[in-house]
């Protein structure tokens, strides 16, 4: 089969295809014929070498975390899937491993069934982005229609999830974004808009409960000017430093740096499959064929688009 790996640390030009053997089951295991799989800013921080504490150093390395496709094999004692099922899921060990294949094996239960509805990119978008919204809204604790809520960076994938899910809750949302994101933040539930190429939100006299940056261009200092006391700055996507400095700084201010670890789950991938049935959109800007994906990961890691960019396979 074709696979995407890469030998060394670096930008998106160390990706090469190679051609490697389709992988076997374990009794628990489902092998998948990958139809898609989505791009996350994880993928190119592990690729550059940001998160080695957590990736490690060993090559070769896969890219890519989530996928869907079509049952190709099931293990002997995997119950509720058959081949020809059409599914989505995510990799176990979202630092190690990895499903820019033809072919991907993986844990049963990290496997669930896709809705007809929707189609294989749509369905490649949802394990990771829409796991990590539902466990920032979970950390959000008791919210409702008088929590001012800011997202920084909006209506990327993340924000995309965010924002439809955070409506369900009738929350007071401002959401930070480009000019080109503004009607798609307010159609996913945002009261407010603030466009970034127009306005600085530091600058603004407006504070707020909660803060999110999805952007990874807020930092906890920069937000605790537009927290009011008691609030909270949740960072779902920390540099490794920030793990222990957050919990450490939280000792001696009102105003908390959360840092947000998410893992997919059944638990999350219900809520999410319920927030489908109920209207939830998943918006996604732009698949590429499996042969560009050098192309897809450079216009990914240069942002300011709209959802979320997956490689499609035939």
């Amino acid at each position: 089969m074709k696979a995407i790996v890469y030998q060394k640390f670096g930008n998106a030009d160390v990706l090469q295809t190679v051609e490697q053997s389709k992988p076997g089951i374990q009794p628990n295991q489902v092998l998948v014929r990958v139809k898609a799989f989505s791009i996350n800013p994880m993928d190119w921080k592990i690729r550059k070498g940001e998160m080695t504490l957590m990736s490690g150093s060993n090559f070769p390395k896969h890219t890519g975390t989530d996928f869907a496709g079509i049952i190709e094999e099931t293990g002997s004692s995997v119950i509720g899937l058959k081949r020809g099922d059409e599914v989505f899921g995510v990799v176990k060990n979202l630092m190690k491993e990895g499903v820019s294949a033809e072919y991907v094996a993986v844990p049963a239960s990290l496997i669930w069934k896709k809705p007809s509805d929707i189609s294989f990119p749509q369905a490649a978008s949802i394990a990771v982005a829409g796991t990590a919204a539902a466990t920032t809204i979970q950390k959000m604790g008791n919210i409702n229609p008088q929590t001012t809520i800011l997202v920084n960076g909006a209506t990327g994938g993340f924000g995309m999830f965010l924002l439809q899910l955070l409506k369900q809750y009738g929350a007071n949302v401002t959401a930070v974004t480009s000019t080109k994101g503004a009607d798609y933040a307010k159609d996913w539930g945002a009261k407010l808009v603030i466009d970034y190429t127009k306005e600085d939100v530091l600058t603004k006299k407006a504070t707020y409960d909660i803060v999110i940056d999805l952007s990874g261009k807020m930092s906890y200092k920069k937000a605790k000017q537009i927290l009011k006391p008691n609030a909270r700055f949740l960072n779902p996507t920390p540099k490794p430093i920030e793990i222990p400095t957050a919990l450490l700084s939280n000792f001696f201010t009102s105003q908390k740096h959360i840092v947000i670890l998410s893992s997919p789950s059944t638990k999350y991938t219900d809520i999410l499959l319920n927030a489908l049935k109920n209207g939830l959109q998943i918006e996604v800007n732009k698949v590429f064929p499996f042969d560009a994906y050098k192309q897809a990961y450079e216009y990914a890691e240069r942002g300011g688009y709209i959802g979320k960019v997956v490689i499609e396979l035939d």
